[in-house]
C-alpha cells in the first residue's frame, strides 16, 4: 500500500501543499480541526487534534511525510504550540516519517543585515522563542537519529488572507478609493513570500536527504517597501494610489488593549523599523528553486478579491 503524506493544517500553504502533492501523483490526507481542505481525487480531508499523538497516530500509521503546516492564533502561540509541536514529534518518531516544518523569520530576532540560513536564533520575544525552541527541539531529534527533519523558513507572506498585511487591510480598501494604513514603517525594504512558494518548497525538501538536518529559506522576490507594495496592487488593479500612511505607534498600542492580535504584533515591529531582507541563495542553488513572478504574485492576490 502506498504511504500517504500527511499534511496538518489546511490553511494557505497547507491547502496549497496538498493540491500540489495531489497532482504529483501522490496520495495525500489534509487533517485539521475543520475537516475541511481542496477537492482531490487523491485528498482525503479529516479532522484531527494536532495536539494529541493519538488522533495524529489515527491519522495514518506509515506516513512518508509528514508536514507541519498548522497555525495556531497568533497571540496564543506561547501556550498553544509546544503541545502541539511535541505531539509532532513523537507521532514523527512513531510513524518514522521525515517531518518538514512550516516557519517563518522570527526566531532570528532582530539583526542588522541580511538573513541567512546560518544565523544563531535570538528571539527577544515570545513568539519568536516560540518558533526557535521548536526548532531546537527537531533539530536535538535529528541529531539523536530519532527523526528526520527539516524547516522551512518564509517572510511576510503576501496573499489574500485577514493575516497577510497587503491582503484584507488592503486590496480592498484600494479597490474601493479608501485611503491605506500599515502597521511599522512603510519606508523600509521588506522581504515578501509567497505561500505558493512556501508549499513547493515544502514538498521538495521532504523528498530530498540533502534538505535533512538543516533549515531552509523559502525563495522570494526581491525586497520591497511596504509602499512600493501597495503601488504595485493599485497599479494592477488600475486604481489611483491613495494617501498611504502608518498607524502611530501610540493609536496601535491602544489598539493593542482591545485587540490581543494587534498586541502581539507589536512585538514585531522591529522587522518594518529597519531593512528585512532574507537571503535565499542556499535553496536556489541546492534546489533549483525560483519564485513566482512578482507580477503573477500581485495578480493572484488582487484575483482572490475581484472573484
Amino acid at each position: 500500500m502506498t504511504q500517504p503524506h500527511v499534511v496538518l493544517g489546511s490553511g494557505f500553504v497547507g491547502r496549497s501543499l496538498a493540491k500540489l502533492l495531489a497532482e504529483s501523483g501522490q496520495k495525500v490526507i489534509i487533517a485539521s480541526r475543520s475537516g475541511r481542505g481542496p477537492t482531490h481525487k487523491n485528498i482525503v480531508c479529516i479532522k484531527a487534534n494536532a495536539s494529541s499523538v493519538n488522533d495524529l497516530i489515527s491519522i495514518s500509521i506509515n506516513p512518508q511525510v509528514v508536514y507541519n503546516c498548522v497555525n495556531p492564533p497568533y497571540h496564543q502561540w506561547k501556550t498553544k504550540w509546544p503541545p502541539i509541536s511535541n505531539a509532532i514529534n513523537k507521532y514523527v518518531e512513531k510513524s518514522e516519517a521525515v517531518l518538514v516544518t512550516c516557519s517563518n523569520l522570527y526566531g532570528y530576532g532582530p539583526h542588522e543585515g541580511m538573513m541567512t540560513e546560518d544565523l544563531p536564533l535570538k528571539a527577544t520575544w515570545t513568539n519568536g522563542q516560540v518558533r526557535a525552541q521548536m526548532w531546537f527541539d527537531a533539530k536535538a531529534l535529528h541529531d539523536s537519529k530519532k527523526i528526520r527533519a527539516t524547516e522551512v523558513r518564509g517572510s511576510d507572506y503576501i496573499c489574500a488572507s485577514d493575516q497577510s498585511r497587503m491582503g484584507d487591510r488592503v486590496v480592498p480598501n484600494l479597490i474601493k478609493g479608501k485611503k491605506i494604513q500599515l502597521l511599522g514603517a512603510i519606508d523600509q525594504p521588506h522581504t515578501w513570500t509567497d505561500p505558493e512558494d512556501v508549499a513547493k518548497l515544502m514538498m521538495v525538501v521532504g523528498h530530498d536527504e540533502r534538505a535533512w538536518g538543516k533549515p531552509w529559506h523559502v525563495p522570494s522576490n526581491e525586497p520591497k517597501t511596504q509602499i512600493e507594495v501597495v503601488r504595485d496592487i493599485a497599479g494592477a488593479l488600475g486604481v489611483a494610489l491613495p494617501e498611504v500612511s502608518s498607524v502611530p505607534p501610540a493609536i496601535q498600542k491602544l489598539i493593542g488593549i482591545f485587540n490581543p492580535v494587534v498586541r502581539e504584533l507589536l512585538n514585531s515591529n522591529y522587522q518594518f523599523d529597519m531593512p528585512f531582507v532574507m537571503n535565499d541563495d542556499k535553496t536556489r542553488k541546492t534546489f533549483g528553486l525560483t519564485p513566482k513572478k512578482w507580477e503573477s504574485v500581485i495578480n493572484d492576490l488582487i484575483s482572490a478579491y475581484r472573484n
